[in-house]
Order: C-alpha cells, then structure tokens, then sequence
C-alpha cells in the first residue's frame, strides 16, 4: 500500500516525535493513503510544504487496530486526545479534522449526545490515517520519494 506523509520537510527516514498536544492516535508517525490529504497537512503552517511517500508493507508480528466512524472509534480519539495510552503499534482509520474536532470537543463536555455527535459529521469528506507508534511498526514504511508543493498549486489562497 501507497502511503504519503506532509509536513514543512521531506521525511526520508521516518520517526516518533513527541508533539505539544495529542493527535486522534496520540503520539506516531502519521501518513494517509489519500495524497490530496497530504499536500493540505504540508501546507498548513506554511506556503511551501512536502510530501513524502513510502511503501508499507503489514507485518503479522505487529499489533494493528483498524477503525470505522463508529463509536469505538470516538471513544478511542477521545481517550488519545486527552492522552491516554494505547498498546498498538500501528492505527488506522478515519481522521477527526478540524472541523469534527469541534463537534468531539462538545462530546466530551457534555454539549451534544453521541446521536448528535453523529448527525454532524455524517455529511464529512473521507478521511484517512494510519499511525505508526513504535520503531517496529517505522519499518513496515519503506521511503519511495518526496514532492514540494505550495498553497498556490492546491489552490489555497
């Protein structure tokens, strides 16, 4: 499988840096299968970003949690993003963007039911992630190559 990782650098060699907040997965190398969804990760803080591809390649050693938008899924990016531990090495699954984030954040204060929850984000594009979450499940990504791209070219302004 094909997957593609954004950032402001290329990432020839994958890692696990620990971020200032927590992610849906919490702490991991993130990539998609969806490039579109890459170039908008790599321009987020900047004009110019890169993507970078890998090849991934399961491996049966590892343990793998697969999502759906389910309500396992929303219990689980709840339980991360208040930075709650797992024991996967690798995550995958739909990804709660800036704009479900919203609507979890009301979730877990209590401002809308589950039901609510799921009305919301019904009409939501698809999404995908997969994070990586330990130096056994890094080399299951093999690097292929990278690409610069700009605001301009995704037609951000």
């Amino acid at each position: 499988m094909k997957l593609f990782h954004g950032g402001a650098t290329p990432v020839r060699t994958p890692e696990i840096r620990k971020a200032k907040y927590t992610k849906d997965f919490g702490t991991g190398f993130y990539c998609t299968e969806f490039e579109q969804q890459a170039k908008i990760w790599s321009t987020k803080k900047s004009m110019i970003g890169y993507i970078s591809s890998y090849e991934y390649t399961a491996s049966p050693n590892l343990t793998v949690k697969h999502f759906t938008e389910n309500d396992e899924w929303l219990d689980f990016v709840v339980a991360c993003r208040r930075g709650e531990p797992h024991n996967y090495d690798i995550v995958e699954g739909p990804m709660a963007d800036d704009k479900i984030w919203n609507e979890i954040d009301d979730f877990i204060a209590s401002v809308i039911s589950r039901a609510a929850f799921w009305e919301l984000i019904k009409f939501a594009k698809p999404t995908h992630q997969i994070s990586f979450h330990n130096e056994d499940a890094l080399q299951t990504l093999t690097f292929i190559g990278e690409v610069e791209v700009t605001r301009e070219k995704q037609g951000i302004r």
